[in-house]
């Protein structure tokens, strides 16, 4: 028979709390995973428990939506869309992009911003987004707005989505308004931008992200005003963004509404209830802005549309195309993107410096 020692007993003793720890640490651990708990930024949980933050619902576009868990595949389409999901930190939660190729972009500034997220995630196309994209990237979530990818005519809808299981959340600034059934905007801009932001950081459980980026837009929205004139004087501004027998400018309802008033400025179309539409060369003529802003996408260039507006003759007598005030904002700026306070404050810049000029 072993003759038991000091040592050996001690040794006992120091295996018997070493398992006993051991164990504790066990239950501990499972304890934390059937609670569902928090283990990665951005809301990723793991365990056979969902996570208390879930369900969650949001109201997008006038109906209430409820997400049971985080999507984890979205598909994006437009590049102020996968902006949003950039600005988040959401880019581990897409399937990919649809917009033009923005991996090595470059803005008059220097890189494009969230140039990160565009080389991060996947690049799917730069065409039409479809069903047949959409079920090869195995989307659980398509964000896109109407306009922005959904429309009827090619079957592309959140309706024609969701008969082959893959839901969808729609771009606010692009909700229709009743009316004719094709009019969108529902509320300002810019808080469609914020309303966007706040579902989204709730859907993928980031709030706090989230209320951090609304607060600093809305700061930087502040300071381009405060350097604002306290004159009331506020120069009429034209948005140009496409078009030669008829320009298709901006409504009430799209970004370069706020951009532009916060900027300073009077939206020369805010009577349109409307986001992105058409109208003629002669209500332009009629109410003579003092300021035109170009919106650069496309194949014709920014530059080519200026020489456009300033050689066709209808336009010699305006105001803007008299004194040469024409100022560019890209494409990004002016729908709706994490981009619209920064064109704010940029165009506060240069409407100031058209006022002192």
């Amino acid at each position: 028979m072993p003759v038991r020692t000091a040592c050996s007993r001690n040794a006992r003793t120091v295996r018997t709390a070493r398992t006993f720890r051991i164990a504790l640490a066990l239950l501990a651990a499972g304890a934390l995973a059937g609670c569902g708990a928090k283990v990665a930024d951005g809301g990723e949980r793991t365990g056979a428990a969902p996570s208390a933050h879930y369900p969650v619902t949001v109201e997008n576009c006038g109906t209430k939506h409820t997400f049971d868990k985080a999507p984890q595949r979205v598909v994006t389409n437009d590049v102020g869309i996968a902006e949003i999901m950039f600005a988040l930190g959401l880019e581990d939660r897409m399937a990919g992009y649809v917009a033009p190729d923005y991996r090595t972009a470059r803005t008059t500034d220097g890189p494009v911003p969230w140039a990160d997220g565009y080389r991060r995630a996947t690049w799917l196309s730069k065409q039409q987004i479809t069903k047949e994209l959409v079920l090869d990237a195995k989307a659980d979530l398509v964000f896109a707005g109407w306009n922005y990818g959904f429309g009827e005519g090619k079957d592309f809808t959140p309706e024609a989505l969701k008969k082959i299981g893959v839901d969808s959340y729609v771009l606010t600034e692009s909700c229709r308004n009743g009316g004719s059934g094709t009019s969108r905007g529902v509320m300002p801009p810019l808080e469609a931008l914020y309303t966007d932001l706040e579902n989204l950081g709730k859907v993928f459980d980031v709030e706090d992200r989230a209320n951090k980026l609304v607060a600093g837009f809305r700061k930087q929205v502040a300071d381009a005003q405060a350097g604002l004139p306290r004159d009331g004087k506020r120069p009429s501004v034209f948005l140009y963004d496409s078009g030669q027998d008829k320009p298709t400018t901006s409504g009430a309802f799209g970004a370069p509404q706020d951009i532009i008033a916060k900027a300073g400025g009077e939206n020369l179309m805010q009577d349109l209830k409307d986001s992105w539409t058409e109208v003629s060369w002669e209500s332009v003529v009629d109410r003579d802005p003092e300021v035109i802003v170009v919106n650069n996408y496309g194949d014709v260039t920014a530059e080519q549309k200026k020489q456009f507006l300033k050689s066709y003759p209808p336009l010699a007598n305006v105001s803007a195309v008299k004194n040469d005030r024409i100022f560019v904002l890209d494409y990004v700026d002016l729908v709706e993107s994490p981009r619209n306070p920064s064109a704010i404050a940029a165009l506060a810049r240069y409407l100031k410096e058209a006022r002192a000029s």
